[in-house]
C-alpha cells in the first residue's frame, strides 16, 4: 500500500479551489491555485492514469523576483505538478526535463510517481537546491518539508515518528480510523524547538514565526496549514483521497471530503 500524508501551508488570503476532478474526462484530482497569473497550478494531485505529484517550496530568506512565476505573467512552481499530471512522460523522464530548467525557479522539491498494479510503482524525487539529477526512490518511508528530502529538521523527524507509529498498525485499523489518525498527525501543533537547521536556512525570514513554523501544523495569524491530505492506494489500485480544508480563511472552520476511484494503469 502507498500511504501519503501531506500539509499545504500557505497565506490564508491566497485564492484556491478545493480538491476536485478536472482535465480531459475529469481524470485529475487536485486542488487548484487561483492566484492571478498562476491559475491552474497545484501543489498535490493524482490522476486516474496513476500519475501522482507533490511539491513543496524550499525555505529561503529571500525570493528571486525574476524567477519563473514571480512576475506578472507565467505560472509559479505549481505548474510543475499540473504539467506532470497531464503529460505522457514517465516520472523520471519528466523530472530530468524539469531539472534542466530548475535554475529558473525559486527553491522547490518535486515528487513524481507512476503508480501501476501491473508494472509496480515508480516514485522519483528532484530538488533544485540539491543534486542536479533526479533520483528513483527505493521502497520505504520518506519525509519532506521545506528543505531537501529527508533533511532532519526536528519537526520532520517528529512528524515521521508519529506517521510511522500509525502506519505500523495500519493493517489492524479500519480505513476510516487510519485516515483519522493520519489527520491527527498532520494537525499536531507542538513546536519542535530549538532547531538550528531551520534558523540557519530561513534566517531573518523565519525568525518572527519560528515558534509556529517549527511544528508539523503551522498556525500563524495570516499564514499556516490550510489543507491536510491523506492518499491511500491499495494493492488493487483502489485510491482513497481525503482532504481536510480550511474554509473562508478561518482556522476554526474546516471541511473534510473524500474521493474514491480505481487506477486505470
Amino acid at each position: 500500500m502507498l500511504i501519503l500524508a501531506a500539509n499545504r501551508d500557505e497565506f490564508y488570503h491566497r485564492p484556491s479551489k478545493l480538491a476536485g476532478f478536472w482535465g480531459n474526462n475529469s481524470e485529475i484530482l487536485s486542488g487548484l491555485d487561483m492566484e492571478e497569473g498562476k491559475e491552474g497550478g497545484t501543489w498535490l494531485g493524482i490522476s486516474t492514469r496513476g500519475k501522482l505529484a507533490a511539491l513543496t517550496n524550499y525555505l529561503q530568506p529571500r525570493l528571486d523576483p525574476d524567477a519563473r512565476g514571480r512576475g506578472t505573467a507565467g505560472w509559479g512552481r505549481g505548474e510543475l505538478v499540473a504539467h506532470f499530471l497531464t503529460t505522457d512522460m514517465d516520472s523520471l523522464t519528466y523530472l530530468k526535463k524539469v531539472s534542466a530548467e530548475g535554475h529558473l525557479y525559486n527553491g522547490f522539491n518535486l515528487i513524481a510517481a507512476d503508480l501501476s498494479t501491473e508494472k509496480g510503482d515508480v516514485v522519483c524525487y528532484y530538488g533544485n537546491r540539491g543534486d542536479p539529477e533526479p533520483v528513483v526512490l527505493a521502497p520505504g518511508t520518506y519525509g519532506l518539508s521545506n528543505a531537501l528530502l529527508e533533511t532532519p529538521w526536528r519537526k520532520l523527524c517528529f512528524g515521521k515518528q508519529l506517521f510511522l507509529a500509525v502506519v505500523e498498525q495500519s493493517q489492524a485499523l479500519p480505513k476510516d480510523d487510519l485516515i483519522a489518525q493520519l489527520l491527527d498527525v498532520l494537525n499536531n501543533d507542538e513546536a519542535q524547538l530549538p532547531d538550528p537547521a531551520i534558523e540557519d536556512q530561513g534566517r531573518e525570514y523565519v525568525q518572527p514565526i519560528l515558534s509556529k513554523y517549527a511544528a508539523v501544523c503551522v498556525r500563524c495569524p495570516d499564514y499556516g496549514t490550510r489543507t491536510n491530505t491523506v492518499i491511500l492506494v491499495d494493492a488493487d489500485g483502489h485510491v482513497t483521497f481525503t482532504e481536510r480544508s480550511m474554509l473562508d480563511k478561518d482556522p476554526s472552520r474546516w471541511e473534510t471530503t473524500t474521493h474514491e476511484f480505481r487506477l486505470q494503469s
